[in-house]
């Protein structure tokens, strides 16, 4: 997927996607295929999830992942 997504993207929405991004349950799972595929693990969450006003743990922690699409992704985007 990662390798026609950005095109079909581009076909659906004329835009393409430059960066893909993945959340794994820490408490579920390792994310070993994401290290196996070149994913770079990017930090945890802090499990307090999107809708939440507090500052108390709410959810599990997830690991976050991001896999660039193109050599230049990152400056793409800093820069638009």
């Amino acid at each position: 997927i990662a390798k026609t997504i950005s095109q079909d993207w581009q076909k659906m929405y004329n835009h393409p996607i430059l960066w893909l991004e993945t959340f794994v349950d820490t408490e579920r799972f390792t994310g070993t295929c994401y290290r196996a595929a070149n994913w770079t693990f990017l930090g945890l969450t802090s499990g307090r999830g999107k809708h939440n006003d507090t500052r108390k743990k709410q959810t599990s922690i997830k690991a976050m992942y991001g896999y660039p699409l193109t050599r230049n992704s990152l400056k793409q985007l800093r820069h638009g």
